[in-house]
């Protein structure tokens, strides 16, 4: 069961950072393509809105797949002082942490972008529904949140101790 939630949570973190990828890539030619307006006088309107969603798009989708990684930031000097017993137990105590925080995130943030949507809140320039960028980022969180139970789950069935 494990393994099936592993390779199934691999395939969305992937998914995830091509996602990312294409809003960074977005968002650079949208600012670029505004900056050379700029110099023309007619830079595209809502520039500031756009490059926010994506940017909010872009962050989102590589929490997962950092947080599979282990690139996130972790304090080396600390923990390589640690025996390998220690350093496990707090690997998994980090990740039931972040997997249980992270829920609540994604739990909250997605009530939230319920909200909007229901009050049809639209942003102040372009006046485009935003709450779809919520929900993505909820969405985010949430597979952050699946992520680290993964990883929880996949150590706790680990025997012996040794580096996370």
């Amino acid at each position: 069961m494990v393994k099936v939630l592993c390779r199934l949570n691999e395939f969305l973190n992937r998914l995830l950072m091509i996602a990312g990828g294409v809003a960074v890539v977005a968002l650079m030619a949208l600012a670029t393509g505004n900056v050379v307006l700029r110099i023309f006088d007619a830079p595209f309107r809502g520039t500031y809105e756009i490059v926010s969603f994506l940017g909010a798009i872009t962050v989102a989708s590589a929490l997962a797949y950092t947080q599979k990684r282990r690139d996130h930031i972790i304090v080396d000097v600390l923990a390589e002082k640690f025996p390998p017993r220690v350093l496990r137990l707090v690997t998994i105590a980090s990740d039931a942490v972040v997997a249980l925080f992270f829920a609540v995130v994604s739990w909250k943030m997605a009530l939230w972008g319920r909200k909007i949507m229901l009050s049809g809140e639209l942003s102040e320039t372009l006046k485009v529904p935003y709450h779809p960028y919520i929900f993505i980022v909820a969405f985010c969180c949430g597979l952050l949140a699946c992520t680290a139970a993964v990883d929880f789950l996949a150590k706790i069935r680990q025997k012996g101790a040794g580096k996370p």
